[in-house]
Formats: C-alpha cells, structure tokens, sequence
C-alpha cells in the first residue's frame, strides 16, 4: 500500500466513525440496485458535503463515483433530465422553474442554508434601490437571475421591469462589479468570501444571516425521476452519505476544507474553511424543505417565473420518506 492510499483509508475510516456509518446497519439493508453513481459539480463550493461524500458513498456500495461539470447557466435539473447526473445537490429556486415547466425530478432532502450574498455598490445599500439599476448574471433564468429576481419580488420589485440584467460570464461580472461597471452582483462562494476580503462593495443580503432567507434551504437533495424510481436503495444510500457529509462539514470545517483542497475542488484552504464556519451546514434535521419549496414558489410567481402553485410543485416533485428515515435513523 503506497502514502496515497494509506491516507484514503484512513480518510474513510476516519469520516465513518466521526459520521456514523455502522457496518451492520448498512449490511442489513438490500444492496444498491447500481454501484455506479454520478453528481455534479458546479463552481460554487457551498455544494462541499457532495464533494466530501465519496468515501462515505463507497462505504454505502458505489464503487464508481463520478462528478460531471455542470454547464454554466443550465439548472440541475436539466442535466438530471437529459440523463448526464442521477443525483445532486441543487439550488433551490432555478429548479421550481424548470419544474413548473416539466422537468421530471424528485426533490429529496434539504441540505444547507445560506449560500448567496448581494453586494451592492456605491449606489446601492438596499434591495429596494435596485430599481433602474443594473445587475449582472450569467444568463437570464438562470441561477443568479432567479434568486436575485426572487430577492426583487419580495420587496415589491418587479424585475422584468424594473432592473437592467446585462449578461456575463461569472469572473467577468465580477470584475466589471469591482470596476463599478454594474450596480449589484450576487455571489456564491468561494467568491463572496474573495469580495469580502478585498473589500468590494457592501454586502446587503447574506442569506445565511437575514431573515427570510436564513430560514430556508437555498439547496436540495434532487435526484432524476427515473433514477429514484428504478434505484430506491441507492437512492437513500445517497442522501444518507450526502446528510451525513453535511454534519461532517458543520463538525469538522477544517477537516473538510483541506479535503475540499486535497481534491482539487478548489486551491483557497482559506477561503473554504471561512465558508464552512459560516454556512449552518447542520440544519437539515431542523428545517423543512417544504417550507422552501413553498417560500420560493411564491417569490417567483411574485416575480412572474412560475405559474404553478405550491401545493402543486410540492405534490408533483417531492417525495420526503427517505428524508424522514434518515432523521429518525441519523439522530445526532
């Protein structure tokens, strides 16, 4: 056995005693119906109790782990559906849209709280001074358009009209947000830690500290129909290593940010460790994720992205029985 698969053994075994994972218990369940399991990775880092789950998903029977990257702009659930992921974590609000528009996908699980934040610049110090401004995202409905449309809804915003969306790559926009070429920027790690720390702008909404948004999932456990239907050992295999990686984050944050760096999902240590310290990466027993669903459905009806109801989203794309096995089963 050489150093690199010394340390890989003790990882696995270091995250499956710290998190839990009880040989037994695993063993008497049937085996995953596919040892094969494909998530997606996105530039944002908030997403890391995915990207630290893999040993924990090894010891749940998948010995083929993959993360596909995901195509800037397009939400999960489009990669889900076109059959490139069967499970991901994902951003809560660009997902309902392409729900309502069909996207045949299972919302799962809640996983964390509190990955964007607004930075406004020196015309900017609330929400409610976005109108007439100019705001940059990297496509128009796609993630950042959503959730800051949502922000825009929620204080009488109407941001198809009242706000100039320009449309750029993400460094670009940001850059363009430092030189003081756009009005707002939203970020997600590890960004608002990098504008933060050379001191760009103003942060007006972090939505892991201000109400409304402090008190709902901005990301979900979603998984492709087709895959929860055909896999439903596999798929609660999943989820568990995922929540289990998410307590994991919320206990061990330096831990979890030298695996962050150790395994190329990002070269900032710093930066991932401030991130985990923040996020409230320990909420998914305490949270609902129904709660979300219905909180975000009705910010983007408000903003006019959505024309189904809650209820309806909720009924048609929610299946929370694993969820609540997993809170009976997982009790810290």
């Amino acid at each position: 056995m050489n150093r690199r698969e010394f340390l890989r053994g003790a990882t696995l075994a270091g995250t499956g005693g710290l998190m839990g994972v009880r040989p037994s218990r695993v063993a008497a369940e049937p085996p995953p119906e596919t040892t094969k399991l494909r998530l997606i990775k996105t530039t944002s880092l908030c997403w890391a109790p995915q990207y630290v789950a893999e040993d924990l998903l090894k010891a749940e029977g998948f010995t083929d782990v993959s993360y596909v990257d995901m195509p800037v702009g397009q939400p999960v659930s489009r990669v889900l559906t076109g059959g490139g992921a069967d499970i991901s974590m994902n951003f809560v609000g660009p997902n309902l849209v392409r729900v309502d528009q069909g996207d045949p996908v299972v919302f799962l699980a809640g996983a964390h709280v509190g990955c964007f934040e607004v930075f406004g610049g020196e015309r900017l110090r609330k929400i409610s001074n976005l109108k007439g401004k100019t705001v940059s995202v990297t496509a128009v409905n796609g993630t950042e358009y959503v959730f800051f449309a949502s922000i825009a809804a929620y204080v009488g915003l109407d941001p198809r009209k009242d706000i100039t969306w320009v449309v750029h790559e993400v460094d670009e926009g940001l850059k363009l947000f430092a030189e003081g070429k756009v009005d707002a920027y939203i970020g997600f790690p590890p960004r608002t830690q990098e504008l933060r720390a050379r001191k760009i702008g103003r942060v007006i909404v972090n939505s892991a500290a201000d109400r409304p948004w402090s008190q709902y999932f901005c990301c979900l456990v979603t998984g492709s129909r087709e895959f929860v239907a055909k896999s439903p050992v596999a798929t609660k295999r999943a989820i568990r290593a995922i929540l289990k990686a998410a307590d994991l984050c919320a206990t061990e944050p330096d831990r979890v940010a030298r695996t962050l760096v150790d395994r190329k999902f990002t070269p900032r240590y710093d930066y991932a460790v401030q991130m985990l310290k923040e996020l409230p990466y320990g909420k998914w027993r305490e949270y609902d994720p129904e709660d979300t669903i219905r909180f975000y459905a009705l910010r983007l009806h408000e903003a006019g992205l959505l024309k189904s109801n809650p209820q309806k989203l909720i009924a048609q794309a929610s299946d929370w029985r694993i969820l609540n096995e997993l809170k009976k089963e997982l009790k810290t």
